[in-house]
């Protein structure tokens, strides 16, 4: 396959990735800012928002999504350009996202994940302001800095860096597991 269409197709994955975390960056601003341009917090929400911050870059943004989540959606929408399947193509976002043809430890972990995003964004949306914001906020910041990492690497893979193969395809880890005969 020619390079530049793998690289097309790898971008295919990480536009589907990019669209569901802008999208979720995109709805949730407005009500993160919301407390500070309505000016609807007290001076201990204010500490408790920026400490909230903090707490969010370092476990969802550096851990969560710097350190796990996006090196593993540039990996698997990079072999899904060296690998096309229709299928995978058709369904790039659950693939890149580890929820089907992965180990089933990471498909269990990318499922319950998902299921837990969604039964908390189904809470967070009972809260009242400033706490909807303060939670918010810190979301954003996460979400962004996760968004902010994916392209940089696929930026990087695309002036030439070698990226790691995922580590969560099962038929790579298969054959790296069989010993050679003879």
């Amino acid at each position: 396959m020619r390079p530049w269409v793998e690289k097309l197709l790898a971008a295919w994955g990480i536009a589907w990735v990019s669209l569901l975390l802008g999208r979720a960056i995109w709805r949730l601003a407005p009500l993160a800012l919301e407390p500070w341009t309505q000016d609807l917090m007290t001076n201990g929400q204010k500490g408790i928002y920026i400490a909230w911050l903090a707490a969010n870059a370092y476990l969802e943004g550096y851990r969560g999504f710097q350190l796990r989540f996006s090196p593993r959606v540039v990996a698997r929408a990079i072999y899904l350009g060296q690998n096309p399947r229709p299928l995978w193509v058709i369904l790039a976002l659950p693939f890149c996202m580890s929820l089907f043809h992965s180990t089933r430890r990471q498909m269990t972990v990318s499922w319950v994940f998902v299921v837990a995003i969604v039964l908390l964004i189904w809470w967070v949306r009972s809260l009242p302001q400033p706490w909807r914001g303060i939670v918010d906020g810190g979301v954003v910041l996460g979400l962004m800095w996760g968004l902010g990492v994916i392209w940089w690497l696929f930026l990087r893979y695309l002036m030439g860096a070698k990226i790691p193969p995922p580590g969560d395809i099962p038929f790579e880890k298969a054959a790296q597991e069989q010993p050679a005969l003879g």
